[in-house]
């Protein structure tokens, strides 16, 4: 079931970013054709009036942009080819985010109230009816109480062993997937300086083919290379956010285990003891 809903939204993810990809790989082309069209027209105008028209159109292009559209002429001008690979991480990062998340959410239960019922059938000798509350309990407290139960006739030091050793499985479970997370939030900010050095040089081949240093020669390199540094750190960010939630989900849960684990040798002492 984990598995499968682990592909689910990994299959999910990738389609969205193909389709993000493709569709602005697409919008790419229109620019292009645009700004043609408005050098042919412009040609019969004199320079003032032609600079003045393009002025126009752009004040109306960017005023019929929304936020979706702009995000796509930002990710189409940092390079789409090289913008896919900033979004393909952020796709995979928070494939494995979510799938840690619904992991860990479906692995929290009300510990209190399952080792207060989980009591109830060990005083009452009751070992295969706690054996079988253990089973039916999703979450890694059911599983580390099922092994201390499964040992309750050995002594308290194997019984305590035991369960120590499942705890460490079940936490080495709970954090399965987390170095891969902590690898996309590290590419991310570096694909985005990549595209900063593969921008400045942009910047410097344009200058030695042109053989004048001129502004706009270099704001088209200098574009490239600060869009891809913006989408690389927001990505990082984004996935940072998610990892700490994560995180935090993992303490909690392994605080929920330890306690656990205490109540549980207590509940067994008492029952040999009578």
């Amino acid at each position: 079931m984990k598995i499968l809903i682990s592909r689910i939204v990994l299959s999910a993810l990738l389609f969205i970013a193909t389709s993000v990809v493709s569709v602005a790989q697409n919008d790419s082309v229109i620019p292009q054709a645009t700004t043609d069209t408005t050098v042919v027209d412009s040609a019969a105008l004199s320079p003032a009036d032609a600079a003045e028209a393009t002025l126009a159109d752009d004040m109306e292009a960017d005023e019929d942009l929304n936020f979706h559209q702009s995000l796509k002429k930002k990710f189409v001008e940092g390079n789409a080819g090289f913008m896919s690979l900033v979004a393909l991480t952020l796709v995979l990062g928070l494939a494995f985010c979510i799938e840690r998340i619904i992991y860990l959410t479906l692995s929290d239960i009300n510990a209190k109230r399952f080792m207060q019922d989980l009591e109830k059938l060990i005083e009452a000798r009751d070992y295969d009816g706690a054996k079988q509350l253990c089973r039916d309990t999703r979450g890694p407290v059911a599983s580390i109480c099922y092994q201390g139960v499964l040992h309750i006739s050995e002594p308290l030091d194997a019984i305590e062993r035991s369960v120590t050793s499942y705890g460490n499985v079940q936490i080495a479970n709970l954090e399965k997937g987390c170095s891969w997370i902590t690898m996309f939030i590290a590419i991310a900010p570096s694909l985005g300086f990549l595209g900063t050095v593969i921008g400045m040089v942009m910047s410097f081949d344009q200058i030695q083919t042109a053989g004048d240093i001129s502004p706009t020669i270099v704001a088209s390199g200098m574009k490239v290379a600060l869009i891809t540094t913006i989408f690389g750190i927001i990505v990082a960010v984004i996935l940072q956010l998610f990892y700490n939630y994560i995180l935090s989900k993992i303490e909690h849960l392994t605080a929920q285990m330890e306690e656990s684990a205490v109540t549980l040798m207590d509940i067994i002492s008492k029952a040999k003891e009578q």
